[in-house]
């Protein structure tokens, strides 16, 4: 009987340890890009887009379960970013994965028939003081646990140990994007981090399209282009009584230094 406990417990934490705990890593995870390519398409993101600072970047990948499927940068090394936009990056993802929707979501007279893809950009002014989502930024802390366990040299690599577990956090301004395979399935988020915010979901939208998940063209969106559903808005006007900007949408963000042309974003696949 001890014997038999001690090896369940230790199959447990192997599980934990290499990020298949209940399954989660093996089955979704394996559908998704892996490191190698998340870490392609967000250095090839990196070099063609040219607003912001220049800095390079983190990106992370969650599967429809908030389970991180693979975290890199774009840099030689992990320092050659911000090393706080590490944890950022994730947190982007997971809140696109969490308040995106496709088309399943209709049911029964209900939900989104054509989906709903919404960016973080596009949280940016619901969340402010007196918005409509005032206090969203504070309801799905981040997992500090899975956050910064393991060793800083993996950090950014294969095996960094985010990898497998579900990360949390929710983040409201430029970077992070849901992910749609083909026939508009939404299959999970991808979050960058590294510039400015805005610069952040340029990159984002770049990196997105290199993965070949942005089969999204007519998915609902809030940004008014049904070629870039989710696209960031810059509609925010000074406000008469002070405090935060208005976003003639509601669905607005600040613009940023270096700030860039959304419309000129690559339009979504079919």
């Amino acid at each position: 009987m001890f014997k038999r406990r001690f090896f369940n417990q230790a199959v447990t934490l192997l599980a934990a340890l290499t990020g298949t705990a209940s399954g989660a890593f093996s089955q979704t995870c394996a559908t998704l890009p892996n490191f190698a390519a998340l870490k392609a398409a967000l250095t090839k993101a990196v070099a063609a887009e040219t607003s912001g600072l220049n800095n390079h970047m983190w990106g992370t990948i969650v599967d429809r379960n908030g389970t991180v499927c693979a975290v890199a940068f774009s840099g030689v090394n992990s320092g050659a970013q911000w090393l706080g936009s590490r944890v950022i990056s994730a947190q982007k993802a997971n809140t696109a994965n969490l308040f995106s929707l496709d088309a399943s979501s209709s049911s029964a007279g209900s939900g989104q028939a054509k989906g709903l893809a919404l960016s973080t950009a596009n949280l940016f002014s619901a969340v402010q003081p007196g918005g409509s989502l005032y206090g969203l930024q504070a309801s799905n802390p981040v997992d500090v646990a899975v956050a910064y366990k393991g060793s800083a040299a993996s950090y950014g690599m294969a095996s960094d140990p985010m990898v497998g577990g579900k990360i949390g956090g929710v983040n409201v301004f430029g970077g992070g994007l849901g992910l749609y395979a083909a026939g508009k399935k939404l299959v999970g988020g991808l979050g960058v981090s590294g510039d400015t915010s805005c610069a952040d979901h340029f990159i984002a939208w770049r990196t997105r399209q290199n993965l070949n998940l942005d089969h999204m063209a007519g998915v609902g969106g809030v940004s008014g282009d049904m070629t870039r559903p989710d696209n960031i808005v810059f509609d925010i006007k000074p406000n008469p009584n002070g405090g935060p900007g208005i976003s003639m949408g509601g669905f607005g963000h600040e613009k940023c230094i270096n700030t860039g042309n959304p419309g000129m974003l690559p339009v979504v696949q079919p």
